[in-house]
C-alpha cells in the first residue's frame, strides 16, 4: 500500500493577528511538517541563512524559475524593488512523501496557491476583533504610526475575503487555534474536506 499524499495547508491573515506563534507552535508540535522556505530576490539580513529563513536567488534566477512555472505563487515586494515566492518543487517532494506542508502568504498568495494546488486546505486566521489587531500591531511598536496605518487598511480587505478560504479560525487563543491546524494538517489529502468554522471567541 502507497504512502498517502500529505496535506497542503495554506495560511493567511493580517499583520499582527499572531501566524508567526502559530507557526512555531505548529512546528515543534509536528517534527514532520515541512515549513515553505521562499526564494527572494533581496539581499540576507544580519542573522539570516540560506535555506533557512529564505533561498537568495539573484534577479535572473527569479525570472528563470517564473518562466519554468517554479513558483506556486510569486509577487513584487516594495514596488517592484525584489521579488518573492513559494518554489513548487520542495512542496511537491513533500506531499509526496505523505508529509504535511504549512505554506505561509499574503491574501494574493492563498489564491494563487490555492488554484494552483486545488486540494490544498486554505485558512485565514482573524483577530477577534478589529480594534484588537490595532492594539497588538501598536503593542509590537515595531513600525511607525504610518506603516502601521497602512497594515489596518490592508486588514480591512483581507478580512473583507474571508468567505474565499475554507476554514477561518480567530486567534484569541494561540493552542486553541494550533489545535485546530493540527487536525487539519495531519488529514491526510484525500480525506473529507474541512468546512468553514472558527474556535469561540
Amino acid at each position: 500500500m502507497g504512502t498517502s499524499r500529505g496535506r497542503l495547508m495554506v495560511l493567511a491573515g493580517p499583520s499582527g493577528v499572531g501566524k508567526s506563534s502559530i507557526v512555531d507552535r505548529l512546528r515543534s508540535e509536528l517534527p514532520d511538517l515541512h515549513f515553505s522556505v521562499s526564494a527572494t530576490t533581496r539581499a540576507p539580513r544580519a542573522g539570516e541563512v540560506e535555506g533557512i529563513h529564505y533561498h537568495f536567488v539573484s534577479p535572473e534566477e527569479f525570472d528563470r524559475l517564473v518562466e519554468a512555472d517554479e513558483l506556486l505563487e510569486w509577487a513584487e515586494v516594495h514596488g517592484g524593488l525584489q521579488r518573492s515566492g513559494t518554489p513548487r518543487e520542495p512542496v511537491e517532494r513533500e506531499l509526496a512523501a505523505g508529509h504535511p506542508v504549512l505554506v505561509e502568504v499574503d491574501l494574493a498568495g492563498a489564491r494563487s496557491v490555492k488554484k494552483a494546488v486545488p486540494e490544498s486546505v486554505t485558512v485565514f486566521i482573524e483577530p477577534p476583533s478589529f480594534e484588537e489587531l490595532a492594539r497588538r500591531l501598536t503593542d509590537r511598536g515595531t513600525e511607525t504610526a504610518e506603516v502601521r496605518e497602512r497594515r489596518l487598511r490592508t486588514a480591512v480587505e483581507e478580512m473583507a475575503a474571508r468567505s474565499e478560504f475554507d476554514v477561518v479560525v480567530v486567534n484569541d487563543e494561540v493552542q486553541a487555534v494550533v489545535d485546530r491546524l493540527v487536525e487539519l494538517l495531519v488529514a491526510p489529502a484525500d480525506s473529507p474536506r474541512p468546512t468553514v468554522s472558527g474556535v469561540p471567541e
